[in-house]
């Protein structure tokens, strides 16, 4: 199902070009103009997805109409959206907020205007991020939940292997080009000087941002939407936000030190996920995954439990084999 996500955001991003182009300049509407494009292409791309979920073979099994058990899983799935949720708002709001505080020191048009190219770029770098993010929580949950422990580890393993490596390659690719990447936004020097002196910084922000967004993917792939939310909330606001206030207000850094107050936060976040999933059993991770997925779906007798499977069809089990594994012996696991 990645190719049809892929094929609608290549369709809709040809759109956007056009019907920004149209907006800003032939129509004269400015920065509105943008504004209103962003918009028309969001509901672009959920149309085409729409209809491809409506009349697509491939999805005609992922929508049986409403029932009273489809409400069952609500509160399970806000517990873990809203966490999730949470994750992605605070570190959002945090990067808003270091354009805000920028209004507020010394030549705040120089400020603002170079570290919004800067948060811009971070966020052109961070959707690589978010690929790696999404399949590898794919990846680790869809491990977890056939019982597949060690491949979840090695999962893990191979997405931070392949991001450390993206993260470096993009900054040598970044310190390469410090010199002239601002004069693809702004024809004015000051501004362009500006971000060549603070590359270094973003090069620093963008491999935290990188891994933090991998580790972030593992989380929601484990089911730690809360203790994510948690990290979110005490490295960004607790910790990353005063540290930016005290060096660019009190110590005079500027903008500088704004970017190396969120630096922290994002190095607090690295330690603190990476240690969590260091210490991560593997094993638990898997029969927890078990218990939440097939927790309701479980009918079981004296003598076998049934499951139902991916293609509908119910599967018997030995009961007795399932509740040895789950309660204990991860290799107690049965054959398709």
């Amino acid at each position: 199902m990645v190719f049809p996500m892929i094929l609608s955001s290549g369709i809709t991003t040809s759109l956007h070009i056009v019907i920004c182009w149209s907006l800003v300049f032939t129509f004269g509407l400015g920065s509105k103009g943008a504004a209103i494009a962003n918009v028309v292409s969001y509901w672009i791309n959920l149309m085409i997805l729409a209809i491809y979920v409506q009349y697509s073979s491939s999805c005609s099994k992922t929508w049986n109409g409403f029932s009273i058990a489809s409400l069952q899983g609500i509160p399970a799935f806000l517990r873990l959206s809203v966490s999730s949720t949470a994750m992605l708002c605070l570190e959002f709001w945090s990067f808003e907020m270091v354009i805000l505080l920028s209004g507020y020191l010394p030549n705040p048009v120089l400020e603002t205007s170079a570290l919004s190219i800067c948060l811009n770029l971070i966020t052109l770098v961070w959707v690589i991020h978010e690929g790696l993010s999404g399949g590898v929580s794919t990846r680790v949950s869809n491990e977890l939940g056939a019982r597949n422990p060690q491949c979840a580890r090695l999962a893990v393993h191979v997405a931070l292997s392949m991001t450390i490596c993206e993260c470096i390659f993009v900054g040598l690719l970044l310190m390469m080009l410090r010199d002239v990447w601002g004069y693809s936004y702004t024809q004015d020097l000051e501004v362009v000087k500006y971000l060549t002196a603070m590359m270094p910084l973003i090069v620093i922000a963008n491999f935290l941002t990188g891994v933090t967004c991998v580790l972030y993917g593992i989380a929601r792939g484990c089911g730690w939407q809360k203790i994510g939310a948690y990290i979110s909330l005490t490295s960004f606001y607790l910790i990353g936000l005063p540290i930016s206030i005290l060096l660019a207000f009190h110590m005079h850094i500027g903008g500088k030190g704004l970017w190396l107050g969120f630096i922290s936060a994002f190095l607090i976040q690295v330690l603190s996920l990476s240690a969590i999933t260091m210490n991560t059993n593997w094993e638990k991770e898997a029969k927890k995954a078990k218990i939440r997925v097939f927790g309701s779906n479980i009918l079981e007798d004296e003598s076998q439990a049934l499951y139902i499977m991916e293609d509908g069809r119910p599967q018997c089990q030995d009961a007795d084999k399932e509740a040895e594994w789950i309660n204990g012996d991860p290799h107690a696991t049965h054959n398709n």
